[in-house]
């Protein structure tokens, strides 16, 4: 009896251990992104430029950086901020640096009058209930190819 009390005892602590051992592997660990919103502006072929706009979520527990985009829409894909001009008016440049951070555990908003993505020599209409394909490369977590609803704000 006491033989095999010991036994089921053994098969249960190692059972135990396999199965910790199990969830911390598959624990999140580094980036985890989330694409949620992703839309542009309507605005006919002639304009040479459009913009996208999303909210990217960083549920892990390290930073990331999105630091390129590329869309077949687009001739160059281009990380940009609104920022207000000495004279009082609104005017668009690259991003600092050349990313945009997404903290751990946090988010980066891409929105109009703030950080967006510049579609430049575009390609396409992009035309009210057209989808059209962007892929985001981030640092750590690398491609993530998404597509863009174009729509009125």
């Amino acid at each position: 009896m006491y033989k095999k009390t010991v036994e089921i005892v053994f098969w249960i602590i190692a059972l135990t251990f396999w199965g910790m051992l199990i969830v911390g592997c598959s624990a999140t660990s580094g980036p985890e992104i989330n694409i949620e919103n992703a839309w542009g502006i309507p605005s006919p072929k002639v304009a040479t430029a459009g913009a996208f706009y999303m909210k990217i979520k960083n549920v892990g527990n390290e930073g990331d950086k999105l630091i390129a985009g590329q869309s077949p829409a687009c001739g160059v894909v281009e990380l940009h901020e609104s920022y207000m001009t000495e004279d009082g008016a609104m005017g668009m440049r690259p991003v600092e640096g050349g990313f945009i951070e997404i903290p751990a555990d946090g988010e980066a908003e891409l929105k109009m009058g703030g950080l967006h993505i510049m579609c430049i020599e575009k390609l396409e209409d992009f035309t009210a209930g057209a989808v059209l394909p962007l892929t985001l490369n981030f640092e750590k977590s690398g491609e993530m190819t998404i597509d863009i609803e174009i729509r009125e704000p």
